[in-house]
This record gives C-alpha cells, structure tokens and sequence, in this order.
C-alpha cells in the first residue's frame, strides 16, 4: 500500500483518567434525557445549528469511505404539506390493513396512528437517503459497501448532536417510502432510510412512559 496515501493523526486528544472517566458520566447524564417525541413547536430553529450537526453526522465512518448518505433538509411550509399528505396515505394504508395484527399490538402503547400533524408542525424534515451506488463525473456507477451500516451510524451521531444543541428528534418510517424520492428530485440509486423530525417541544410535549433495558440485558462482558 502506497504509505503517501496516510497523513500523521494529530487531532487525538489525551486525556487524564479521571477525566474521561467524568466526561464518560457526564455524557451519559445527558443522553439520558434524550427522548422521541410527537409533539413539536413551530418555534424556528438557526439553519446554523442544522448544518453544524449535519457537519457532525459527515464525520461518521463508512465502507470504504463511500460515505453513502445524502442529507434533504426540508423547512419549506409546500414540500412539508406535500410529504404529510403522501405520508398519510401510505400510513393510513399500513394501520388499516398492511400491517400484522403483532405489529399493531407492538405500536399500540406507544398512541401512533395515521395522523402526522408532527411533518408539518416541525420547523425542520431532514429526509435521509442511502445511496446503494454512487456514480462518477461521466454517470458510471461506483459500488457503495456497508451501506446500511455507514447511513445508521450517520444518522445516530445527527440524532446525537441535535440533541446536544438542545432539539429534540422523531424518526419516522413511512412504508413504503418512495414518494419521498420523488417529492425531493433524488436519484434512481437512492434509497429513503427514514424522515429524522427535529425541533423544540412543544409546551404540552408528552412521550410514553416506557423503561430502556438495563446495561446487563443487552451487554455481554467476555
């Protein structure tokens, strides 16, 4: 391997053991608080803070640096109407009939229904797209690898950081979701990966009163 192609890693940054062990803790006491929510306010949001955090999803490693995502932020009042609308029908579809009775029964104590008045009422729609190829200058095709695993980790460290700026997320999954494509002009060798929502709360903000596992239900120490 052509060793000019690797440049000296300068930007790590040491810390003492206690520190990181109270940055480890302080970061958990944050995390803890994030939450999905249903309920947004119409309250606006800086484009500076939605492109900070989408810089900080960029960052995300990728299968051989394809770096197969493509971010769509939607603010516009028209398109954000347009995606509900589509949004709707298919989900109306899904709760009367396309889904299994289990599945119903899954989503049942978490109140979602057909209704997505969140799509509208979020200042911010950030529609996620994988791409299953990329393709160069000239139209040929690139072939992407790990592309479900380098768009889920992207879109975590997006989740990530906008909750760190102080807004809070939905991520929402229309099925199926190709009307997106079309709404938003992307390309034949996209993918929708899913809707992110994010904005402030809204004042009445409720979110189910449900419990995460704990640290021994879904960790293994070998």
């Amino acid at each position: 391997m052509d060793q000019d192609k690797f440049v000296n890693y300068k930007d790590y940054k040491s810390y003492p053991i206690e520190e990181m062990q109270n940055r480890s803790v302080e970061f958990l006491n944050d995390i803890q608080r994030r939450r999905t929510i249903r309920d947004f306010s119409s309250k606006p949001v800086p484009e500076e803070i939605i492109v900070n955090c989408l810089k900080s999803a960029g960052t995300a490693p990728s299968g051989a640096n394809r770096q197969p995502w493509h971010f769509a932020v939607v603010s516009d009042s028209e398109t954000k109407k347009k995606i509900r609308e589509a949004a709707e029908k298919e989900e109306k579809k899904f709760y009367s009939g396309r889904a299994p009775d289990e599945w119903l029964d899954a989503l049942e104590p978490l109140g979602t229904d057909e209704n997505k008045p969140f799509l509208e009422e979020a200042p911010y729609l950030i529609v996620i797209f994988s791409e299953a190829y990329g393709l160069d200058d000239k139209g040929n095709k690139i072939k992407n690898y790990y592309v479900p695993e380098s768009v889920g980790i992207a879109t975590g460290i997006l989740i990530t950081a906008l909750h760190n700026a102080g807004l809070a997320t939905l991520t929402h999954t229309p099925s199926p979701m190709n009307f997106l494509r079309e709404i938003l002009g992307r390309g034949e060798n996209e993918r929708t990966f899913l809707i992110l929502v994010t904005g402030f709360p809204s004042e009445n903000a409720k979110v189910p009163n449900i419990q995460r596992k704990k640290l021994e239900e879904y960790t293994s120490f070998f």
